[in-house]
Protein backbone atom coordinates (compact mmCIF):
# COMPACT_ATOMS: atom_id res chain seq x y z
CA UNK A 1 0.00 0.00 0.00
CA UNK A 2 1.08 3.55 -0.74
CA UNK A 3 2.19 5.45 2.33
CA UNK A 4 -0.02 8.19 3.70
CA UNK A 5 1.33 11.72 3.31
CA UNK A 6 1.58 14.24 6.13
CA UNK A 7 2.07 17.83 4.95
CA UNK A 8 3.27 20.58 7.32
CA UNK A 9 2.78 24.22 6.34
CA UNK A 10 5.22 26.67 7.89
CA UNK A 11 8.68 26.39 9.44
CA UNK A 12 8.10 28.59 12.45
CA UNK A 13 8.12 27.46 16.08
CA UNK A 14 5.04 25.28 15.65
CA UNK A 15 5.78 23.75 12.27
CA UNK A 16 9.44 22.89 12.89
CA UNK A 17 8.84 21.59 16.40
CA UNK A 18 6.05 19.36 15.03
CA UNK A 19 8.41 18.08 12.35
CA UNK A 20 11.16 17.33 14.84
CA UNK A 21 8.84 15.41 17.20
CA UNK A 22 7.15 13.62 14.30
CA UNK A 23 10.48 12.42 12.93
CA UNK A 24 11.33 11.08 16.39
CA UNK A 25 8.01 9.17 16.40
CA UNK A 26 8.78 7.78 12.91
CA UNK A 27 5.24 7.38 11.55
CA UNK A 28 4.67 5.01 8.64
CA UNK A 29 4.08 8.00 6.38
CA UNK A 30 5.73 10.34 3.93
CA UNK A 31 6.37 13.77 5.46
CA UNK A 32 6.49 17.02 3.49
CA UNK A 33 7.17 20.47 4.94
CA UNK A 34 6.49 23.62 2.91
CA UNK A 35 7.89 27.05 3.75
CA UNK A 36 8.49 30.19 1.68
CA UNK A 37 12.04 30.56 3.04
CA UNK A 38 14.77 27.95 3.39
CA UNK A 39 15.49 29.29 6.89
CA UNK A 40 13.77 29.51 10.26
CA UNK A 41 13.98 32.75 12.24
CA UNK A 42 13.45 33.31 15.93
CA UNK A 43 10.34 35.48 15.95
CA UNK A 44 10.95 36.45 19.57
CA UNK A 45 14.18 38.20 18.51
CA UNK A 46 12.90 40.15 15.49
CA UNK A 47 12.77 43.37 17.52
CA UNK A 48 16.54 43.21 18.03
CA UNK A 49 17.19 43.20 14.29
CA UNK A 50 14.67 46.03 13.80
CA UNK A 51 16.45 48.17 16.39
CA UNK A 52 19.87 47.31 14.97
CA UNK A 53 21.34 45.62 18.04
CA UNK A 54 21.50 42.18 16.37
CA UNK A 55 22.23 41.03 12.82
CA UNK A 56 19.57 39.04 10.99
CA UNK A 57 21.80 36.00 10.47
CA UNK A 58 22.20 35.69 14.24
CA UNK A 59 18.52 34.81 14.69
CA UNK A 60 18.21 32.51 11.66
CA UNK A 61 19.23 28.95 10.87
CA UNK A 62 18.53 26.64 7.90
CA UNK A 63 15.39 24.51 7.87
CA UNK A 64 17.70 21.69 6.81
CA UNK A 65 19.09 21.62 10.37
CA UNK A 66 15.85 19.97 11.47
CA UNK A 67 15.01 17.83 8.44
CA UNK A 68 15.78 14.12 8.33
CA UNK A 69 16.08 13.56 4.54
CA UNK A 70 15.25 9.89 4.95
CA UNK A 71 11.79 10.81 6.24
CA UNK A 72 11.04 14.34 5.08
CA UNK A 73 10.92 16.33 1.85
CA UNK A 74 11.28 20.12 1.96
CA UNK A 75 9.51 22.32 -0.59
CA UNK A 76 10.44 25.99 -0.70
CA UNK A 77 7.38 27.84 -1.97
CA UNK A 78 4.64 30.19 -0.82
CA UNK A 79 1.31 28.68 0.18
CA UNK A 80 -1.64 30.36 -1.55
CA UNK A 81 -4.53 28.37 -0.10
CA UNK A 82 -5.70 24.93 0.97
CA UNK A 83 -8.21 23.12 -1.25
CA UNK A 84 -9.96 21.04 1.38
CA UNK A 85 -12.29 19.36 -1.09
CA UNK A 86 -9.44 18.03 -3.24
CA UNK A 87 -7.10 17.69 -0.23
CA UNK A 88 -4.41 19.76 -1.90
CA UNK A 89 -2.15 22.67 -0.97
CA UNK A 90 -2.05 25.28 -3.74
CA UNK A 91 1.36 26.89 -4.15
CA UNK A 92 2.48 30.14 -5.75
CA UNK A 93 5.04 28.56 -8.09
CA UNK A 94 4.95 24.78 -7.89
CA UNK A 95 2.30 22.18 -8.61
CA UNK A 96 -0.37 21.48 -5.97
CA UNK A 97 0.73 19.15 -3.17
CA UNK A 98 -1.76 16.51 -2.10
CA UNK A 99 -2.12 15.44 1.54
CA UNK A 100 -3.77 12.79 3.63
CA UNK A 101 -3.18 14.73 6.84
CA UNK A 102 -2.35 18.42 7.08
CA UNK A 103 -0.72 20.47 9.82
CA UNK A 104 -1.07 24.25 9.41
CA UNK A 105 1.59 26.12 11.36
CA UNK A 106 1.69 29.32 9.34
CA UNK A 107 2.60 32.46 11.21
CA UNK A 108 1.11 35.87 11.86
CA UNK A 109 0.59 39.01 9.83
CA UNK A 110 0.28 42.59 10.98
CA UNK A 111 -3.34 43.64 11.62
CA UNK A 112 -4.30 47.08 10.33
CA UNK A 113 -7.80 47.17 11.88
CA UNK A 114 -8.83 49.15 8.81
CA UNK A 115 -6.78 52.20 9.84
CA UNK A 116 -6.14 54.38 6.81
CA UNK A 117 -2.53 54.39 5.67
CA UNK A 118 -1.23 51.60 7.92
CA UNK A 119 -0.44 49.22 5.08
CA UNK A 120 0.99 51.97 2.84
CA UNK A 121 3.10 54.01 5.25
CA UNK A 122 3.70 52.06 8.47
CA UNK A 123 6.58 49.70 9.18
CA UNK A 124 5.81 46.39 10.92
CA UNK A 125 7.84 43.84 12.86
CA UNK A 126 6.74 40.64 11.15
CA UNK A 127 9.62 38.82 9.41
CA UNK A 128 13.28 39.21 8.43
CA UNK A 129 12.74 41.54 5.43
CA UNK A 130 10.42 43.77 7.49
CA UNK A 131 12.83 44.24 10.39
CA UNK A 132 15.80 44.81 8.11
CA UNK A 133 13.69 47.49 6.42
CA UNK A 134 13.04 49.18 9.78
CA UNK A 135 16.72 49.21 10.64
CA UNK A 136 17.70 50.67 7.27
CA UNK A 137 14.88 53.21 7.41
CA UNK A 138 15.87 54.58 10.83
CA UNK A 139 19.54 54.84 9.86
CA UNK A 140 18.57 56.51 6.58
CA UNK A 141 16.42 59.08 8.39
CA UNK A 142 19.31 59.98 10.68
CA UNK A 143 21.69 60.25 7.73
CA UNK A 144 19.28 62.49 5.81
CA UNK A 145 18.89 64.74 8.86
CA UNK A 146 22.50 65.78 8.37
CA UNK A 147 21.46 67.17 4.96
CA UNK A 148 18.17 68.96 5.70
CA UNK A 149 17.87 69.06 9.54
CA UNK A 150 14.13 68.27 9.42
CA UNK A 151 12.97 67.51 12.97
CA UNK A 152 10.63 64.69 11.93
CA UNK A 153 13.57 62.61 10.74
CA UNK A 154 14.70 62.23 14.36
CA UNK A 155 11.18 61.44 15.60
CA UNK A 156 10.34 57.73 15.92
CA UNK A 157 6.73 56.83 16.72
CA UNK A 158 5.59 53.35 17.78
CA UNK A 159 1.90 52.48 17.58
CA UNK A 160 0.79 50.15 20.38
CA UNK A 161 2.21 49.49 23.84
CA UNK A 162 2.14 45.73 23.97
CA UNK A 163 4.83 43.08 24.34
CA UNK A 164 6.54 43.59 20.98
CA UNK A 165 6.49 47.39 21.29
CA UNK A 166 8.18 47.30 24.68
CA UNK A 167 10.87 44.90 23.48
CA UNK A 168 11.54 47.02 20.40
CA UNK A 169 11.64 50.25 22.44
CA UNK A 170 13.98 48.61 24.94
CA UNK A 171 16.45 47.66 22.20
CA UNK A 172 16.04 50.96 20.35
CA UNK A 173 16.92 53.04 23.41
CA UNK A 174 20.18 51.08 23.69
CA UNK A 175 20.88 51.49 19.97
CA UNK A 176 20.32 55.25 19.78
CA UNK A 177 23.52 56.45 21.52
CA UNK A 178 25.60 54.86 18.74
CA UNK A 179 23.48 56.55 16.05
CA UNK A 180 23.60 59.88 17.87
CA UNK A 181 27.38 59.65 18.03
CA UNK A 182 27.76 58.57 14.39
CA UNK A 183 25.64 61.41 12.98
CA UNK A 184 26.73 64.09 15.50
CA UNK A 185 23.24 64.66 16.88
CA UNK A 186 22.36 66.13 20.27
CA UNK A 187 20.50 63.64 22.48
CA UNK A 188 17.55 65.98 23.12
CA UNK A 189 16.91 66.30 19.38
CA UNK A 190 15.78 62.66 19.14
CA UNK A 191 12.19 61.95 20.13
CA UNK A 192 10.69 58.50 20.74
CA UNK A 193 6.91 58.41 21.20
CA UNK A 194 4.66 55.43 21.93
CA UNK A 195 0.93 55.79 21.23
CA UNK A 196 -1.48 53.45 23.02
CA UNK A 197 -5.28 53.63 23.13
CA UNK A 198 -5.40 52.59 26.79
CA UNK A 199 -3.43 53.95 29.75
CA UNK A 200 -2.93 50.32 30.84
CA UNK A 201 0.11 49.16 28.87
CA UNK A 202 1.24 45.53 28.75
CA UNK A 203 -2.11 43.97 29.71
CA UNK A 204 -0.51 40.51 30.00
CA UNK A 205 1.50 41.62 33.09
CA UNK A 206 0.41 42.78 36.51
CA UNK A 207 0.61 46.52 37.14
CA UNK A 208 3.81 46.31 39.19
CA UNK A 209 5.76 44.85 36.28
CA UNK A 210 4.05 47.06 33.69
CA UNK A 211 4.89 50.16 35.73
CA UNK A 212 8.50 48.96 36.06
CA UNK A 213 8.83 48.63 32.29
CA UNK A 214 7.15 51.95 31.60
CA UNK A 215 9.30 53.84 34.08
CA UNK A 216 12.49 52.29 32.68
CA UNK A 217 11.61 53.34 29.13
CA UNK A 218 10.56 56.82 30.26
CA UNK A 219 13.94 57.30 31.94
CA UNK A 220 15.55 56.43 28.62
CA UNK A 221 13.56 59.14 26.86
CA UNK A 222 10.42 57.36 25.64
CA UNK A 223 7.25 59.46 25.84
CA UNK A 224 3.95 57.61 26.21
CA UNK A 225 0.82 59.15 24.67
CA UNK A 226 -2.73 57.92 25.27
CA UNK A 227 -4.72 57.87 22.05
CA UNK A 228 -5.99 55.71 19.21
CA UNK A 229 -4.13 55.84 15.91
CA UNK A 230 -6.60 57.30 13.42
CA UNK A 231 -4.69 57.75 10.17
CA UNK A 232 -1.15 57.44 8.84
CA UNK A 233 0.26 59.62 6.07
CA UNK A 234 3.78 60.27 4.81
CA UNK A 235 5.64 61.89 7.72
CA UNK A 236 2.43 62.26 9.77
CA UNK A 237 0.58 60.11 12.30
CA UNK A 238 -2.89 61.21 13.41
CA UNK A 239 -4.40 59.95 16.64
CA UNK A 240 -7.52 60.61 18.67
CA UNK A 241 -7.74 61.24 22.38
CA UNK A 242 -11.47 61.40 22.99
CA UNK A 243 -12.92 63.52 20.20
CA UNK A 244 -9.76 65.56 19.74
CA UNK A 245 -7.67 64.72 16.65
CA UNK A 246 -3.95 65.28 17.10
CA UNK A 247 -0.98 64.85 14.78
CA UNK A 248 2.71 63.98 15.20
CA UNK A 249 5.21 64.72 12.47
CA UNK A 250 7.52 61.73 12.18
CA UNK A 251 9.97 60.22 9.76
CA UNK A 252 9.47 56.73 11.19
CA UNK A 253 6.23 55.05 12.26
CA UNK A 254 6.42 51.44 13.48
CA UNK A 255 3.03 49.78 13.85
CA UNK A 256 2.81 47.12 16.55
CA UNK A 257 -0.85 47.48 17.44
CA UNK A 258 -1.95 43.93 16.70
CA UNK A 259 -1.50 40.78 14.64
CA UNK A 260 -3.71 38.22 12.91
CA UNK A 261 -3.24 34.74 11.57
CA UNK A 262 -2.00 34.09 8.03
CA UNK A 263 -4.23 35.29 5.19
CA UNK A 264 -4.02 31.74 3.83
CA UNK A 265 -6.64 30.76 6.43
CA UNK A 266 -9.22 33.17 5.05
CA UNK A 267 -8.30 32.37 1.44
CA UNK A 268 -8.91 28.68 2.18
CA UNK A 269 -12.47 29.30 3.35
CA UNK A 270 -12.05 28.23 6.96
CA UNK A 271 -14.49 29.58 9.48
CA UNK A 272 -12.21 32.09 11.16
CA UNK A 273 -11.83 35.38 12.91
CA UNK A 274 -8.80 37.55 12.12
CA UNK A 275 -7.11 34.57 10.50
CA UNK A 276 -7.57 32.27 13.48
CA UNK A 277 -9.62 29.07 13.55
CA UNK A 278 -11.21 27.85 16.76
CA UNK A 279 -9.87 24.29 16.81
CA UNK A 280 -11.19 21.31 18.73
CA UNK A 281 -9.53 20.02 21.90
CA UNK A 282 -7.33 17.67 19.83
CA UNK A 283 -6.28 20.62 17.58
CA UNK A 284 -8.24 19.37 14.57
CA UNK A 285 -10.54 21.65 12.57
CA UNK A 286 -14.28 21.15 13.16
CA UNK A 287 -15.59 19.28 10.12
CA UNK A 288 -12.06 18.48 8.92
CA UNK A 289 -10.58 15.74 11.12
CA UNK A 290 -7.64 15.39 8.72
CA UNK A 291 -6.45 18.98 9.35
CA UNK A 292 -4.73 20.30 12.49
CA UNK A 293 -3.95 23.97 13.08
CA UNK A 294 -1.50 25.31 15.66
CA UNK A 295 0.26 28.56 16.49
CA UNK A 296 -0.86 31.98 15.27
CA UNK A 297 -3.62 30.56 13.06
CA UNK A 298 -5.31 28.62 15.87
CA UNK A 299 -7.61 29.73 18.64
CA UNK A 300 -7.51 27.52 21.75
CA UNK A 301 -9.95 28.51 24.45
CA UNK A 302 -8.76 28.99 28.01
CA UNK A 303 -11.37 27.11 30.11
CA UNK A 304 -10.95 29.58 32.99
CA UNK A 305 -11.39 32.84 31.08
CA UNK A 306 -13.46 31.57 28.16
CA UNK A 307 -11.18 33.54 25.82
CA UNK A 308 -8.47 32.27 23.44
CA UNK A 309 -4.99 31.89 24.85
CA UNK A 310 -2.50 34.50 23.56
CA UNK A 311 -0.58 33.24 20.54
CA UNK A 312 3.02 32.90 21.71
CA UNK A 313 6.04 30.77 20.86
CA UNK A 314 5.49 28.94 24.14
CA UNK A 315 1.99 27.74 23.29
CA UNK A 316 2.94 26.98 19.68
CA UNK A 317 5.69 24.58 20.76
CA UNK A 318 3.43 22.87 23.31
CA UNK A 319 0.76 22.51 20.61
CA UNK A 320 3.42 21.07 18.29
CA UNK A 321 4.21 18.20 20.65
CA UNK A 322 0.52 17.32 20.87
CA UNK A 323 0.07 17.73 17.11
CA UNK A 324 2.96 15.38 16.34
CA UNK A 325 1.45 12.72 18.61
CA UNK A 326 -1.98 13.17 16.99
CA UNK A 327 -0.65 13.06 13.43
CA UNK A 328 0.98 9.71 14.12
CA UNK A 329 -2.24 8.56 15.79
CA UNK A 330 -4.19 9.48 12.64
CA UNK A 331 -1.77 7.47 10.50
CA UNK A 332 -2.02 4.49 12.86
CA UNK A 333 -5.79 4.76 13.31
CA UNK A 334 -5.47 5.38 17.05
CA UNK A 335 -7.40 7.84 19.29
CA UNK A 336 -6.18 11.43 19.45
CA UNK A 337 -5.34 13.17 22.71
CA UNK A 338 -6.52 16.61 23.82
CA UNK A 339 -4.14 19.54 24.04
CA UNK A 340 -3.55 20.85 27.56
CA UNK A 341 -1.69 24.14 27.86
CA UNK A 342 0.73 24.54 30.77
CA UNK A 343 1.72 28.17 31.17
CA UNK A 344 5.35 28.45 32.30
CA UNK A 345 5.70 32.20 32.48
CA UNK A 346 6.45 35.18 30.28
CA UNK A 347 9.51 37.44 30.14
CA UNK A 348 9.68 40.73 28.25
CA UNK A 349 13.10 42.10 27.34
CA UNK A 350 13.82 45.78 27.91
CA UNK A 351 17.18 45.77 26.16
CA UNK A 352 20.66 44.86 27.27
CA UNK A 353 20.64 43.13 30.70
CA UNK A 354 17.16 44.36 31.60
CA UNK A 355 13.80 42.62 31.46
CA UNK A 356 10.67 41.86 33.44
CA UNK A 357 8.44 38.85 33.68
CA UNK A 358 6.53 36.22 35.55
CA UNK A 359 8.12 32.79 35.90
CA UNK A 360 6.67 29.96 38.00
CA UNK A 361 4.38 32.39 39.79
CA UNK A 362 7.12 34.84 40.70
CA UNK A 363 7.77 38.34 39.40
CA UNK A 364 11.26 39.03 38.06
CA UNK A 365 12.75 42.42 37.18
CA UNK A 366 16.05 43.75 35.94
CA UNK A 367 19.14 41.61 35.52
CA UNK A 368 17.68 38.32 36.90
CA UNK A 369 14.78 38.60 34.44
CA UNK A 370 17.27 39.29 31.63
CA UNK A 371 19.13 36.06 32.44
CA UNK A 372 15.86 34.14 32.44
CA UNK A 373 14.95 35.62 29.03
CA UNK A 374 18.23 34.35 27.57
CA UNK A 375 17.67 30.91 29.14
CA UNK A 376 14.17 30.73 27.62
CA UNK A 377 15.43 31.75 24.17
CA UNK A 378 18.27 29.22 24.32
CA UNK A 379 15.85 26.50 25.40
CA UNK A 380 13.66 27.11 22.34
CA UNK A 381 16.74 26.78 20.12
CA UNK A 382 17.52 23.40 21.68
CA UNK A 383 13.92 22.16 21.40
CA UNK A 384 13.80 22.87 17.67
CA UNK A 385 17.28 23.27 16.20
CA UNK A 386 19.15 21.09 18.67
CA UNK A 387 22.15 21.66 20.93
CA UNK A 388 24.53 22.45 18.06
CA UNK A 389 22.23 25.23 16.81
CA UNK A 390 21.89 26.62 20.31
CA UNK A 391 25.69 26.73 20.73
CA UNK A 392 26.01 28.63 17.42
CA UNK A 393 23.01 30.94 17.75
CA UNK A 394 22.32 31.12 21.47
CA UNK A 395 22.62 34.07 23.82
CA UNK A 396 25.41 33.81 26.36
CA UNK A 397 25.99 37.43 27.38
CA UNK A 398 25.23 36.85 31.06
CA UNK A 399 27.68 39.46 32.38
CA UNK A 400 26.47 42.93 33.27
Amino acid sequence: MKKKRIVILGAGYGGLRTLKKLQELRPNAEIVIINKNDYHYETTSLHEVAAGTTEAQKICYPVSCVIDPDQTTFIQDTVVRVDRKEKQVILQKGVPVSYDYLLIGLGFESESFGIQGIREYALAISDIPSVERIRRHIENQFARWKEDHKEERLTIVVGGAGFTSFEFLGELTHRLPALIHRYHILKHQVRIICIESSPDVLPMFDRTLANYGTSKLKRRGVRFVVGRVNRVMPNHVYYKNGDELKVIQTGTFVWSGGVRGSSVIEASGFRQQRGRVRVKADLTVPGNPDILIIGDCSAVIDPESGSPYPTTAQIAMQQADCAAYNLKALVDGNPLKPFVYKWKGTVCSLGRNDAMGQVMGKNLKGYPASIMKKVIDNRSLVKIGGVETMLRKGMFGFTR
